[in-house]
């Protein structure tokens, strides 16, 4: 448990720093840390960006940073994995899930990602062959951050108040500086029907803002007038496919 997810970040700073000693920290950061990388790329929804070397920052129209050139293989991929980890993280937790395959150890339950985020990256790079990747890269990021929203705004809420113990209690030693160190966090103050409205919300926002910016980006980019609608329909199907599966696990019973 915490032990295995200290050693993984502990290996994974070594790394890091190793790397940006070998290619140096403005190379390195923007190319090959995952966690800078992913944050780009969810960055083409804000309202800013940076334009230069200097990182002068300028305003842009809100989410028109999905609709710019270049997108790379690797960047559709980190999307696609990003994707398909917080659909696993939902799916993996329902009743369905767990009668089909239990409660697995570690090591099973790693294959088991590992499978799925194959298939989801299988399916996503398939529909970018055939509609392209700046289609595909700017219709799957407000998915993304969609799934974000609905799947932890409940950890947000509820684990999110362990900082009130944290605060009393920072290095664990058994203090109890401003008499929060034995608060319970709880989400019972939170109306089931609004947090279910926020969850739909957020995916079905992102779906809406997705749908839009993959037909702006496919229409842009058929060769032909003619090809547009049919050049849409594997990047619609596979929209749906996933919105549709994220809907359907918020609202399946948690093991």
């Amino acid at each position: 448990g915490s032990s295995v997810l200290a050693i993984a970040l502990i290996g994974y700073t070594a790394l890091t720093l190793a790397m940006m000693a070998q290619f140096g920290r403005d190379t390195w950061r923007p190319n090959g840390e995952v966690f800078t990388v992913w944050f780009g790329l969810l960055g083409r929804l804000a309202p800013f960006t940076s334009v230069d070397a200097d990182n002068q920052v300028r305003r842009r129209p809100i989410i028109s940073g999905l609709l710019t050139r270049g997108w790379t293989l690797p960047e559709v991929a980190i999307v696609s994995m990003g994707v398909g980890s917080i659909l696993f993280d939902g799916i993996s937790q329902t009743e369905w899930w767990y009668g089909l395959f239990g409660l697995p150890g570690l090591g099973m339950a790693t294959l088991q990602l590992f499978a799925f985020l194959g298939v989801v990256l299988v399916c996503v790079l398939g529909v970018a062959r055939l509609v392209g990747l700046d289609a595909t890269g700017a219709g799957l990021v407000p998915i993304a951050v969609g799934y974000l929203v609905a799947h932890y705004l409940t950890f947000l809420l509820g684990d999110g108040q362990r900082l009130i113990v944290a605060i009393s209690d920072p290095f664990q030693l058994g203090w109890d500086l401003f008499g929060t160190a034995f608060y319970e966090p709880g989400t019972d103050w939170i109306p089931p029907a609004l947090m279910w409205t926020v969850q739909l919300a957020a995916v079905v926002g992102g779906h809406i803002v997705g749908a839009w910016a993959g037909h702006i980006v496919a229409a842009r980019e058929a060769p032909h007038r003619t090809d547009v609608r049919l050049r849409q329909v594997p990047l619609a199907v596979l929209m749906v496919a996933l919105t549709a599966t994220t809907l359907w696990s918020l609202g399946q019973t948690i093991v």
